[in-house]
């Protein structure tokens, strides 16, 4: 930057000599330790420019004018890149080239001690050299292993590349501390599981300060007031110290951790008035796999991991699918699609684009690309089929199954064994944003990747329980009944529970028993904290008996949720007032809930009720269901057929809560006697 960190660290060194020494020797000090031992590296020349005039009047300031053969180490390069300049005869090149040389021999061969800065956060990086994606490799695997992830593409973030490139000098020099504060996403993201151990194994001591302040994961101060971030951006930053003493063995180390919320002021003063040693740490033990640098329950997380890991039950599973342009690819009706797809597909591409409202191509989704995946496929009204959009509610789309075509991410290694034949299927995150877990749903139709959410980091996963073993054939995959099928789950799961049931039980009675145990409040509640950060663990029952009578609960709310249950022929709510049905945009006196009345109106006259405010303000993944349900509807007139599935959906989530209370009754039986089954995590 301009050299903010490096004046700063400069007035402390000054500060710190004069007070053991006096302020005779402070010029002296100065030329022979400051310009000898600080330096700098910036890419912009902006900054570069200011930062040298910065210090050439912060040091006049402290008595020493830079003399003609003198200057600051600060040198205009880019730090994650080893390559030099060339050396040339254009005008300027000579010097740029100086420069580059300089500041390599910084980078390859100066001892550095003391790390500093604010790195820029990009999750887009273009630092794409050879050298620090080399380096970036040894995050890419944790316990020896291969980090296992499907697109770790985080670990791109320039702040990361940064990071290791400061990890990396520090090995260098064999001791030294860094100082960085940063986004703080990899304390306890899962794709950052082998970059925590790394730096455990680098450095003796880590302290973690987070500043928490992430409005994308929407967070708030353990009390629910309002937490606020230390700069004028969305994503939560931590302040970060890794010290490397090389005195001790591999095996020790010590992470510390303490944390800020409240809002920017409360937060700055806070800063200002505390150092490393009167913070209050909280000392914690990364352990394997994940490694956290986040407090949590040893206890809870000792036994939570004795659980079974939803891949491990389910081994082929994937995100849902990415469409890249919902208002192309998804429509109310059947209809509407294959109007949409026999338009879209002959239309001049430059016409397509400004007539649909595309705008720029991105790397995996293109105009041409699409249409051309549509004129291959025919188009056929085959293709069209309905996807689970969001909770409830079920919309069309054209699947070819053809990645970057139409739709961009179809998922057609999963997404087949939903369109060949008769299927149900789990969808759930894998690590939340922030909020409790209520990240579950049943679908038994190809699903959206937002389906259960949309916030940042909440992305959709597919967990079907058949497989149809016919789909390898191209012209197989697409909603074709298939004669064969097999269950799409470990065979380890289902032996040892036929070993302790002394009858293997069906794979719809496993996937119905899971289903139980992830709506069971008291589970939700209890492992909330380790469900934010990666797919849930199942623990089954050594006793037949409450395994049974949790599957049938179960089958109850996989029947309710995908609106076939009999139940819903009695609904709980109905729809009053005289009108033309449109759902209104305008809150105040059009869509609303009215408490005292527990009514929803969808405008001012016309209403569903009744609708419990328990019911109203029921949540699955990252919406409240009766809410979204009608807001993507306003404009709209509901039709009858929509009438009458509101009137369903409200008496689901009704006997959702119902059945939730039973659960929660039974699951302190299951975790009374856990059966202990042991599988390799994918």
């Amino acid at each position: 930057g301009t050299m903010t960190f490096v004046a700063r660290a400069a007035r402390e060194a000054v500060g710190e000599f004069e007070t053991k020494y006096g302020s005779g020797g402070r010029e002296q000090f100065i030329r022979n330790h400051i310009l000898q031992n600080f330096y700098a590296f910036e890419l912009m020349m902006a900054p570069y420019a200011v930062g040298h005039l910065k210090m050439s009047f912060f040091l006049e300031e402290l008595g020493h004018r830079l003399a003609d053969d003198e200057r600051v180490r600060f040198y205009l390069t880019n730090t994650l890149d080893m390559e030099e300049l060339e050396q040339s005869r254009l005008p300027g090149f000579s010097s740029l080239a100086e420069e580059s040389h300089l500041a390599g021999e910084v980078k390859k061969q100066q001892r550095i001690l003391v790390i500093l800065g604010n790195p820029p956060y990009s999750g887009h990086s273009a630092n794409r050299g050879e050298w620090i994606l080399g380096k970036i490799k040894d995050y890419k695997q944790v316990d020896g292993k291969p980090l296992g992830e499907r697109n770790p593409k985080w670990l791109q973030d320039d702040y990361v590349k940064f990071l290791r490139f400061a990890q990396w000098k520090i090995d260098q020099a064999g001791c030294g501390v860094v100082g960085m504060i940063t986004n703080h996403s990899y304390l306890d993201n899962p794709t950052f599981r082998g970059m925590r151990q790394s730096l455990m194994q680098t450095f003796d001591e880590i302290y973690i300060l987070d500043l928490h302040g992430n409005s994308l994961k929407k967070e708030t101060c353990p009390d629910g007031s309002t937490d606020k971030n230390v700069f004028d951006i969305r994503q939560g930053v931590a302040i970060a110290f890794f010290v490397k003493s090389g005195k001790r063995d591999e095996s020790h180390h010590i992470v510390r951790h303490s944390e800020i919320w409240g809002l920017r002021e409360k937060k700055y003063n806070w800063l200002l008035g505390n150092d490393v040693e009167s913070t209050e740490w909280k000392e914690i033990k990364p352990k394997s796999e994940f490694y956290l640098f986040v407090p949590l329950d040893e206890a809870a997380l000792e036994r939570f991991n004795e659980f079974v890991k939803l891949p491990s039950i389910f081994p082929v599973n994937s995100v849902g699918i990415v469409t890249a342009r919902d208002r192309l690819t998804i429509h109310w009706s059947a209809e509407e699609v294959w109007r949409t797809v026999t338009l879209f597909a002959r239309m001049d591409t430059e016409l397509a684009r400004e007539s649909f409202k595309l705008g720029k191509d991105a790397r995996d989704w293109k105009v041409a690309f699409a249409q051309k995946d549509l004129l291959e496929s025919g188009p056929s009204r085959d293709n069209v089929v309905s996807i689970l959009y969001r909770p409830f509610d079920v919309r069309y789309t054209y699947f070819t199954g053809r990645s970057r075509g139409f739709v961009c991410r179809p998922r057609q290694e999963v997404m087949r064994h939903m369109l060949a034949g008769q299927n149900i299927a789990l969808m759930t995150c894998r690590q939340l944003s922030g909020q409790p877990w209520f990240h579950t749903l049943v679908s038994d139709r190809i699903t959206d990747d937002c389906m259960v959410s949309n916030r940042t980091r909440e992305r959709g996963y597919l967990f079907p329980l058949y497989l149809h073993l016919d789909t390898e054939r191209k012209d197989l995959f697409n909603h074709h009944e298939s004669s064969e099928r097999r269950p799409n789950l470990n065979p380890k799961v289902v032996e040892a529970l036929g070993e302790a049931y002394g009858e293997e039980p069906s794979p719809e009675e496993i996937f119905h028993y899971i289903y139980a145990v992830l709506y069971a409040g008291n589970y939700r509640e209890k492992y909330a904290e380790f469900l934010k950060i990666d797919f849930p663990r199942v623990p089954f029952t050594a006793n037949s008996e409450v395994f049974r009578e949790l599957a049938a609960l179960g089958e109850r709310l996989v029947g309710l949720h995908l609106l076939k249950s009999p139940e819903l022929d009695r609904p709980a709510a109905r729809f009053e007032g005289d009108g033309d049905n449109r759902v209104d945009k305008n809150k105040s006196q059009g869509f609303r809930y009215d408490t005292k009345d527990t009514r929803v109106y969808i405008n001012r006259i016309q209403y569903f009720a009744p609708v419990p405010t328990e019911v109203w303000e029921y949540r699955i993944g990252g919406y409240q269901v009766c809410e979204k349900w009608l807001k993507d509807r306003k404009k709209r007139c509901l039709s009858h057929e929509d009438i009458r599935t509101y009137c369903r959906v409200v008496t689901a989530l009704k006997q959702t809560i119902e059945i939730q209370g039973e659960i929660d009754g039974l699951y302190t039986k299951v975790e009374m006697e856990i059966l202990p089954i042991k599988v390799e995590s994918p």
